[in-house]
C-alpha cells in the first residue's frame, strides 16, 4: 500500500439525533468547545474542537432518525492518565449519562497496549476513553479491567499478564520498528 505524505487525520463527522444534548455531552465530559454552528439547507451543524489548531475535530449534524443504525464502530479519545480515565468514566456514570450499549467491549477493558474504558453517548455512539501502557502484546487483545484496583496493583497486573502473551516487548522496541516499516513503505 502507497503511503501518502503529508495526509493525516483530522476529524470525524457523526449524524446525531439530538445536536444540543451531544453537543452538551462532548463540551460537558471531554472539554471540547464549540468552534463554529449554523445551518445549511435542512441540516444543523455543530463543530467542536480540543485543539487550537484545528477548526474542529468532530462535526455533527442533525439528520440521524432515532433507532436508525449507527455506522461509528467508535470515537476514541486518548487521556493523560488512568486518573483522569477513572475521573471522566465516573463522571459519566454518575450523571446517568452513561448509555448502555451491546457488545463485547463495554465499560473497562485492557488492550494490554492501552487501558480503556468504553460508553456510549447520548446517541449511542461508542466512545473509548485510554491511556497507553509502556507494552506491546499481539492485537486484539481484550480482557476485564478492574479500576477498583489501585494504579500500581492494575499496571503490574496488565504488565504480569503481557510478559506470558506472544509478541511481548517494550512499546518503544515497537514503535521503531513500525517507524521503519513506515520509512520503507513511502515513496521517496
Amino acid at each position: 500500500m502507497e503511503q501518502i505524505a503529508g495526509v493525516s487525520f483530522s476529524h470525524c463527522g457523526i449524524f446525531v439525533t439530538d445536536l444540543d444534548r451531544m453537543v452538551d455531552f462532548y463540551t460537558r465530559y471531554l472539554g471540547f468547545v464549540v468552534s463554529d454552528r449554523g445551518r445549511v439547507g435542512a441540516s444543523e451543524f455543530a463543530f467542536i474542537t480540543r485543539n487550537p489548531a484545528e477548526h474542529h475535530q468532530i462535526v455533527m449534524a442533525t439528520g440521524r432518525k432515532k433507532g436508525e443504525q449507527n455506522t461509528i464502530q467508535q470515537l476514541s479519545f486518548r487521556v493523560d492518565d488512568l486518573a483522569m480515565m477513572r475521573r471522566l468514566y465516573a463522571s459519566v456514570c454518575r450523571a446517568g449519562d452513561l448509555v448502555t450499549l451491546d457488545g463485547p467491549t463495554l465499560g473497562p477493558m485492557s488492550h494490554t497496549v492501552a487501558l480503556s474504558v468504553y460508553f456510549g453517548d447520548p446517541d449511542g455512539n461508542r466512545v473509548e476513553l485510554f491511556v497507553d501502557t509502556p507494552w506491546y502484546i499481539t492485537q486484539p487483545t481484550r480482557e476485564p479491567l478492574d479500576l477498583s484496583l489501585s494504579d500500581a496493583d492494575l499496571l503490574a497486573a496488565v504488565e504480569a499478564f503481557a510478559r506470558r502473551q506472544p509478541g511481548f516487548r517494550p512499546r518503544a522496541e515497537w514503535s521503531a520498528e513500525m517507524r521503519r516499516r513506515i520509512e520503507a513503505a513511502t515513496p521517496a
